[in-house]
This record gives structure tokens, sequence and C-alpha cells, in this order.
């Protein structure tokens, strides 16, 4: 199938388009990691380089958000060199009622959850497979973890009531290794019933550095669809 054809990607297009359409200059911006946001930073670079913005800087998180930042000519700062992110925009892998998100399906959370949380808006960018009636139901919780705290950090989270298993990587032996150095454990639960609470316990467990619930972080959900082969975008 080629792009033209291809309506889920259109949606992707679509949803990333409107994002990128709330970047306003003389902003900073948080440039989120996956296929969807992806889209978002290839129009921000393309508004910059028509003109229709100015003096945006952006920071990424993640080394793919980089790499494709620069592709895409848009100016890259990091967290010492400003003192407010004004927009973030970032995908999901789980998106609940409340608003509330399971995200580090590509193992970069740590880092969406930092920049993501300094924004003071935040624009999370999703089709609509990821909606949820409930946390945990359909994605495991990714957990990053220190490399020599993965086994006890492991019997902690059977305790709490979680499967872990250690996610391995693709095309390489071994784990799947993060831009900081750890590992992933994903964890899966029969849905989460307090995902407050849930992110709360983990986190306090020594050895973790942060997992993949995102409570309370969100202003905005776009939401992309495909409807008779039309991709339509709306609101949550």
């Amino acid at each position: 199938m080629t792009a033209e054809m291809d309506p889920v990607k259109l949606m992707k297009q679509e949803v990333g388009r409107q994002a990128a359409a709330r970047v306003e200059s003389n902003t900073i911006v948080g440039l989120g990691t996956g296929s969807t946001t992806a889209f978002a930073i290839q129009f921000i670079g393309e508004r910059l380089a028509a003109g229709e913005l100015s003096n945006i800087k952006g920071v990424p998180t993640s080394f793919q958000a980089s790499v494709l930042a620069k592709q895409y000519g848009i100016p890259l700062t990091t967290l010492d060199e400003i003192e407010a992110i004004d927009l973030a925009i970032d995908g999901a892998d789980e998106v609940d009622p409340q608003m509330n998100l399971i995200k580090g399906g590509g193992a970069a959370h740590t880092r969406e959850k930092i920049v993501d949380a300094l924004a003071k808006y935040f624009i999370v960018v999703v089709d609509s497979s990821k909606l949820v009636a409930k946390l945990g139901t359909t994605f495991p919780l990714p957990v990053e973890v220190l490399p020599l705290a993965v086994t006890p950090v492991t019997q902690a989270l059977i305790a709490l009531g979680g499967r872990p298993e250690l996610r391995m990587g693709i095309k390489k032996d071994g784990p799947v290794i993060t831009d900081q150095g750890n590992m992933i454990l994903d964890v899966t639960f029969d849905g989460i019933d307090d995902p407050a609470s849930l992110e709360k316990t983990i986190n306090n467990i020594p050895g973790v550095l942060d997992n993949g619930l995102f409570v309370g972080v969100a202003n905005e959900v776009l939401v992309g669809e495909v409807k008779d082969g039309q991709a339509t975008v709306r609101r949550l």
C-alpha cells in the first residue's frame, strides 16, 4: 500500500498536523517520541521552513526525536538552558477517560515524563486504538530499572500483583537498553484501578528510575480515527 492509500498513515499525519498547528513562534516545544509524534515534528519543521514559525526551540524526549528534529531543521535546546517549556506534543500507548496515560512502548518514558510534566500545556496525539476504559488492559506498564536491580525489582513487582518481563531487543541479542543505559521491565496487570497510587508505589521501589504511568499530566488528547476510509481527528 502506498502512503496515499494507507488511511492509518494519513490519519496519523492529520493528528500530527493538527498538533503542529498549535505551535506558536517564540516558544519552547517538547518533542515526543513515536510514529504519530514524528509527523508532528515533520510538520513543525515544514512550518519553520515556510516562514510560518520563527524562533522555535525543541526539547527532544529521545534520541529518535533529536534525530528527527535535526532532519527537519528544528533548533534544539536542553533543560539546562531554558526556564520553561510552553507546549509538549507526545504520543501514548493507552489513554483512559480521565486522560491518564501509559507510555513507554518506545522505552523513552522517563525523559518523556520529565519534558511533558514541565510543559505548561501537554497535547497527547493518538489513534483511537489507544483509548481504553481502564489503564493496563491492553498494554503492559513499562518500568525503567537500573541493571543491577532487575531481580529485586522484578520480585517487588510480582508482590504488587504484576507479571514483569524483561524487554528484549529486536534484531539485537539481549535486552533493550534505554537512552539512559537502563533496562525495561514490561509489567502486565489485569487493569490498574488506581493509577496515581500505583505510579508512586512503583517509583518508590529502590532501583526503579520511573514507570510509564502519566497521571494528571495531559491537558488535551487529539484522537485520530479512520471512518469510511477518511482520516478524522477529534478532541477527547
